[in-house]
């Protein structure tokens, strides 16, 4: 199983910007998905979460900034990031729980895609 992340980049604060991580290889089903993000000299943090049924969690940080989805077709989850702070500057990674068959299931974490949003 692999998780690709991609769609960082460099932004101006109160921008935006769309994160998308593909999940591939064998695959029987994708439960919950989420990203996180590590900044600099800090410890890594919940962003938003999504369950297998469209359930969203969001950290207090972005709620009502940003926003996950998922399309099960493609296995891929999507974070759009509107109204960007310079504290949202971070490495943002994916979780895709994955079952590889009936009885066999793991958490899987993507590479990271760096956002930094200047001031």
């Amino acid at each position: 199983v692999q998780l690709q992340a991609f769609g960082g980049g460099l932004v101006q604060a109160g921008g935006s910007l769309r994160l998308s991580c593909v999940v591939s290889g064998r695959i029987f089903s994708v439960g919950d998905m989420g990203w996180y993000r590590q900044a600099p000299g800090k410890q890594r943090e919940l962003v938003a979460t999504i369950t297998s049924g469209g359930t969203t969690n969001y950290a207090g940080y972005v709620k009502g900034r940003f926003t996950i989805s998922r399309d099960n077709a493609k296995n891929t989850v999507y974070l759009q990031m509107n109204s960007l702070k310079p504290e949202d500057t971070a490495v943002y990674y994916c979780k895709v729980f994955v079952n590889e068959d009936r009885w066999l299931g793991s958490d899987y974490w993507g590479q990271g895609t760096l956002v930094t949003v200047s001031s």
